[in-house]
């Protein structure tokens, strides 16, 4: 493995949800990857509120939209009198992804400026290659700027949004615009996959995400004294399943059971799941944690002696991986790439979405069978260090560049 030199592109970094992002980058730079990050928006907190080494990344990422509307328009009009075929060809693209919605095409011109100064970032650093999170508006900011200068793009592709709406999110192009992509899965890879002719499927490769199992350690198993806890780490969206949660837990309630439910995370579906908890009575029995960063999130999974995601779409998540590496049993949904992780009975326990009695049933019977929570527990850490360990599946991403990237300079040459 080579240490190469690239950018990477984010929609948001740092983040409370992009954390996973942040330990790539420090990883591969501490194996000798010369990375410089740019992100579309400013981070989702302020300063103050930060962790130490986000605060590091904070001060070294450029910030696409703190140009300004003064620095956008300079920036467009030094490129156009600089690149007038290279800014042009990126505008008629933009606008053509936009199609004929007058939306979409405002938007399109939204993301030709990011482009432009995406793309700008990148020369005064003698950068050619972004590596961007997500085949979401980031990627799209990337393709076009494919179209304005000489670089090349590549995509960690994570989904399921993308594969859901893969017209809107012009997943298509995307795959043939790219000079490789990285799946997340197996999963992740399939739908890629049905996306496109087979002559684009060398493109595809499998890169796990990963967390330190050093940071994320075992931690005592919690008294049963007080109440059974039981937490759920996410954003509060629809997706996430947080409402059958709730009913789960409320049947526990009627049973006449000790437990409790931290939701970690914050969304547009609050007002709503705390308006479903007071209905129910449930107040005693559900916390509303908000969005918490990493200094505080291993003390909450440390009290929990259970962690629930009642998803109804993933792709694989990281936070499963973390309450893992903590021998912290899961339970969990067996949809899209969890099942990657999570084999029933083995690593953990799978319902389906939806069921908020198998969700309960299950619950239960990590309460009723201690020493089976403590067996998953164990089992589950021994998972993510054979298959997750962030060290190693990043350096296998590094692998990916260097040969990737090798090869793309071989062709240039």
């Amino acid at each position: 493995m080579t240490p190469v030199r690239l950018a990477y592109l984010v929609s948001q970094y740092p983040a409370v949800s992009h954390t996973f992002v942040l330990r790539e980058v420090r990883t591969l730079r501490d194996a000798g990857f010369d990375i410089q990050v740019a992100s579309i928006n400013a981070p989702d907190r302020p300063r103050n509120r930060l962790t130490v080494e986000e605060k590091e990344e904070a001060a070294s990422t450029f910030y696409v939209k703190q140009s300004g509307p003064i620095g956008a328009l300079v920036g467009l009009v030094r490129e156009l009198f600089q690149n007038p075929g290279g800014w042009l060809r990126g505008l008629a693209y933009a606008l053509r992804l936009g199609g004929a919605d007058l939306k979409k095409l405002l938007y399109g011109v939204f993301y030709f400026t990011e482009a432009v100064l995406i793309g700008q970032w990148m020369k005064s650093k003698d950068l050619d290659h972004l590596h961007i999170h997500f085949a979401t508006p980031a990627s799209t900011v990337g393709l076009i700027a494919t179209r304005v200068f000489p670089i090349t793009i590549s995509i960690t592709v994570h989904g399921p949004d993308e594969f859901y709406d893969a017209p809107g999110y012009r997943l298509a192009e995307k795959i043939a615009g790219s000079a490789f992509l990285c799946c997340i899965g197996t999963y992740a890879r399939s739908q890629l996959m049905k996306l496109s002719p087979f002559v684009e499927w060398a493109k595809f490769e499998v890169s796990p995400l990963g967390v330190d199992p050093e940071a994320f350690r075992p931690r005592p198993v919690p008294s049963t004294d007080d109440a059974f806890e039981v937490i759920c780490v996410g954003r509060l969206v629809p997706a996430k399943g947080q409402h059958v949660l709730i009913s789960a837990i409320a049947r526990l309630v009627e049973e006449g059971r000790p437990i409790r439910l931290r939701l970690v995370g914050d969304g547009p579906d609050r007002a709503s799941l705390e308006a479903d908890v007071a209905s129910r009575g449930l107040a005693d029995n559900v916390t509303f944690e908000g969005a918490v960063n990493q200094d505080r999130i291993r003390e909450l999974y440390a009290e929990a002696h259970v962690f629930a995601l009642a998803s109804f779409a993933e792709g694989i998540p990281v936070v499963l991986m973390e309450a893992m590496a903590m021998e912290i049993p899961c339970v969990t949904t067996c949809i899209t790439g969890i099942p990657e992780l999570i084999r029933n009975e083995v690593d953990g326990l799978l319902v389906s979405p939806s069921d908020e009695e198998a969700l309960a049933a299950a619950l239960a019977r990590l309460m009723d069978e201690p020493e089976l929570a403590r067996k998953l527990g164990r089992d589950g850490r021994a998972r993510v260090r054979e298959k997750y360990d962030l060290r190693r599946n990043t350096m296998r991403l590094g692998e990916i560049f260097s040969r990737r990237l090798g090869g793309l300079a071989e062709e240039g040459t």
